[in-house]
This record gives structure tokens, sequence and C-alpha cells, in this order.
């Protein structure tokens, strides 16, 4: 009898260790691990209002000063970044990215004042990354001993964003590029194939270090971006993940890619929705982000009406049905010596065109590995202030009006395509939640100070008032079978990108001859 205690003892802590590990445990709530379930999401109205957010896109490959794949390719012979690597640092046999992390100290690092800057240059909500596709959590990983509480700065950099987010009435997200990490970081276990040092191995093939590195695979395919089908690694992302959820309880949640794994994925989203509408007094307050590669098997799985979808450094050509995101950065992802930045009217152009088709855009602004901001991002977070400033009202709660707009320049559709030269002649709408206002961003100043809408014309409806915001004097306008035309004053009320307020009833969008 002793014994079938012990082995019902034995059973019964087997079971808990596997309902801990093993079982996909979630929230209760409406939302089940499937798509057909999760097809009852609905976009949060705060998201939809808030237009634009800021990104933390910042980690430890930001100590590298090189590039966003650094941890991957600096185990790639012949590479840029493995050359950079053995100059620096040395053979990545003796000197690996585990010892790279150490460098990454984020000793300027004030999230606070960062908020406040943030907030003042038009953020409506923050963003932190999470965990990227190096392996390596920045937040107190209860799953993972590689993260930032542990080492590197020693600090619970999750928590200290959301802290600074909640100070400055932010909503607060995560986001999450972990799901490619288990292929990602392969190139680990290799080692060169020529030279004095061929043949030995790189320090990922260390069993020591197979918690950051992974266990080997050999044979696994050589793409960059590829989920794993291990479903060891399904589990372990999985419960990593939940505790995200759990510690951080995010308004936002990204993933780069599509949703993970198919009923683990899933099983994430549902928990996410589940938890948010427990905190939220039945309310579905999350927003879930993913993006669409149209490669379930290797990518994710994106299903409509599931989530939000996310296009990176890309746009959408016509107005979306559904909220979308766009995320982007100023820079290279992480800080890059001798990078290209995007300039403020090329990020306030970006801008106006995706909310006039139903977006949003998050934009990470590139931090030195410090924590403190390299002078273009400080130069561009002033230009947007100057900007919002002037111009929120035609932005934060807005909804995309009956077209997008008018003029010469044509946006394509899809990831990866986002440098458009928009001039003079290009018009953004939008209008205010009832319909009764309706803005017209004019992408540039014109040279003669006239602006013509065609979309406008009378045959759109009666045209009642025509202000520039920012501007205190009256306008001269006139509305013509041709369109509505505007006299702008002679000053400027701000740099890049001016909005026309349009007052009228029941205006119609007169369609737009080809130009």
């Amino acid at each position: 009898m002793q014994k079938v205690r012990i082995l019902i003892a034995l059973l019964a802590s087997v079971c808990a260790w596997a309902e801990e590990n093993t079982n996909l445990s979630i929230a209760d709530g409406p939302f089940k691990p499937d798509a057909e379930s999760l097809k009852q999401y609905k976009c949060p109205e705060w998201f939809r209002d808030a237009k634009f957010g800021i990104w933390a896109h910042w980690g430890p490959q930001a100590a590298t000063v090189y590039n966003n794949f650094y941890a991957r390719a600096m185990y790639q012979q012949g590479t840029d970044c493995y050359k950079d690597h053995v100059e620096h640092f040395g053979h990545p046999s003796k000197f690996g990215y585990k010892d790279i992390i150490p460098l990454w100290k984020a000793e300027k690092w004030e999230p606070e004042e960062l908020m406040a800057l943030y907030k003042k240059a038009g953020a409506r909500y923050f963003v932190s990354q999470a965990v990227h596709c190096d392996n390596f959590d920045l937040w107190n990983s209860k799953y993972h001993s590689w993260n930032s509480v542990a080492m590197g700065p020693k600090r619970d950099v999750v928590k200290e964003w959301q802290r600074a987010a909640k100070k400055f009435d932010l909503p607060f997200g995560v986001s999450e590029h972990l799901g490619y990490s288990r292929v990602w970081f392969q190139t680990s276990h290799g080692s060169d194939q020529t030279g004095p040092l061929a043949g030995v191995p790189y320090d990922g093939a260390d069993p020591k270090w197979q918690e950051l590195y992974h266990p080997n695979r050999p044979n696994l395919t050589a793409e960059d971006c590829v989920y794993s089908k291990d479903p060891d690694w399904h589990q372990e992302w999985f419960l990593r993940m939940r505790d995200l959820v759990d510690q951080v309880q995010p308004d936002f949640f990204y993933t780069d890619g599509g949703i993970p794994f198919g009923k683990i994925g899933f099983s994430l989203v549902a928990h996410l929705y589940n938890s948010n509408m427990a905190r939220h007094g039945g309310r579905l307050e999350a927003v879930y982000t993913c993006k669409n590669f149209n490669k379930p098997e290797t990518h994710g799985i994106f299903v409509e009406g599931t989530c939000v979808e996310d296009l990176e450094r890309g746009m959408q050509q016509t107005i979306a049905p559904l909220p979308w995101q766009t995320d982007t950065s100023n820079g290279d992802w992480y800080y890059r010596q001798n990078d290209t930045y995007k300039t403020t009217i090329e990020i306030i152009h970006q801008l106006v065109d995706i909310i006039s088709k139903n977006g949003n855009l998050l934009l990470n602004i590139v931090q030195y590995p410090d924590g403190s901001l390299p002078p273009e991002s400080l130069r561009l977070l002033e230009g947007l202030a100057a900007w919002f400033a002037v111009n929120g009202e035609a932005v934060y709660g807005t909804r995309p009006w009956l077209v997008s707009g008018e003029g010469p320049t044509r946006v394509s559709s899809g990831q990866f395509n986002e440098s458009y030269a928009f001039t003079a002649r290009d018009i953004r709408f939008t209008r205010s939640k009832d319909g009764a206002t309706l803005y017209a961003f004019v992408l540039g100043w014109p040279e003669d100070g006239k602006v013509a809408v065609k979309s406008l014309a009378k045959a759109a409806g009666a045209v009642s008032g025509v202000t520039l915001l920012g501007n205190a004097g009256k306008l001269e306008w006139a509305q013509t079978d041709k369109g509505l035309t505007v006299t702008l004053p002679p000053q400027k009320p701000c740099e890049h990108v001016f909005a026309l307020k349009i007052a009228g009833d029941s205006l119609k969008a007169v369609p737009a001859s080809a130009e």
C-alpha cells in the first residue's frame, strides 16, 4: 500500500509538471484556441483613435552598433557581420553572442525622460521589444535564465518601459520575435569552412550554452526567418509568451510573423484576449498584431478578422475594411554606425497616407546601446512634436472618409514598400467620427499658394466652411464644378504637411479623373 501511495504521489507530481509544462492552459473566457472562435475579435476603439505609436526595438544586438541580424550573421563566414565581429571582438569560437550580451549595459537609459519626449512627439501608445530572434528575454522571465534582469543591464526592461508609459497614460505593448529563433540561431552551431580555424566549432556548439543557442538540429533550412516544426520549441514559446502576458498584461501584443505554430499560437492569442477581458469587466481592449506572409508552413498563420494585420515597412493602396498597422523605423532596427535616417517629412507623409486608409503607424525610434538617443532621433521627435501640436485634431480619433485621397502619387500594397515621393498635389482625407468635419491633408506647400481639391467639386455637396489648422485668419475659397479651390495664407502654420478643416452637410466624394 505504501508503494501505491508513493506511486500515486509520483504520478500526481508528474501530472502537475505536465500541466505546467505541456498543457496549453489559457484564461477562461469566450475565446477558444481556434480560428473561428478568434473571429469574434473586434478592434478596440482606443487603438483606432490613437493612430500613432512609438516602439523601442532595442536589446543586446544594439551593442554591436552594426545591424539587426548580427547575432545570426556573426556566425556566417564571409558575411560583413562575421568580418566585423572577428575584427572587433574575435573569432566566434572564442567570443560569441553570449559575450556580446554583457556589453549591453543601458547605462544612460532613462525611460521616463524618453516617454515624455515620445508623448510630446505625438505617440498615443508605446511598445517595448520583449524578445528578439536572439532568444534573450527583456523581462524577469520565469522560464528562461537568459534575460535582462539576470544579465546585461540587470534591469526589467519591459516593466520599466511599462511604468513610464503608465505615468504618461499611454497604452502599453510588447513585441515578440521569438518564434523564428529556433531556426535563426542554428548558425551558432557551425564552424568556418575555410581558413586557419576551419572546422573549429563556434561557441553555440558547446552544450553549456544550449539554453541560449538552442539544441543543434542539423540539416535545418538555411533561411533566416522560418518557424521551426519542433514541438518542444512550440511548447517553450507558449510558456514564455504566456508568462509575458501574465506578468505584463499588455494592451498590445505584436508577433513578428503570422500566428505561430497552429493551435499553440491560437492558444496564446485566446489567452491574451480572455485575460484582457477579465481585467476590463468583460470588454476586450487588447490588440494583437501579426503579419500575412502567405506562407503558413514556414511563417505562421494569418486569419483575417482574428487580429490586426501588420505590414512591416509597408503601405496599403486603398482604404482597408478593417484596422491595420504599419511598423517601421527611422533608421535600421537597431542603432548602426553611419546609418541613413528618415526625415520628419517622410514620416509625416507616411503617417497621413496610412491613417487615410484605416491604418496606424508604429514607429521605432533608434536608440544608442546605452539607451540615449542619437541626434537624428532627437531631431525627428522635435519635428513631430511641432507638427502634431498644429495638426493633431486631424489625426487622433478620426476615421477614413469615402476615399483616401487624390493626386498623382499611387501607393502599392504590401510589405517592405514604403518609399514614395509625395507632392503638393497629393491630398489625403480623414473625417471626424460623427462625419460633420472633413480634413484634407495637403502633402506639400504649393508654389502658387493654391490648393485644388477635385473630390469636392459641387457635385460632392455644398461646402459651408474651410479653415487651415494653425492659421487664425480666414481663407479665400470657392467651390466650382471642377473642385474646391483654397487660397493659402502667406505664412505656413507648420512645416511639411498642412490640414484643411472642411465643413459641409453629407459631403460625397466626386470621382477624380486619372492624373
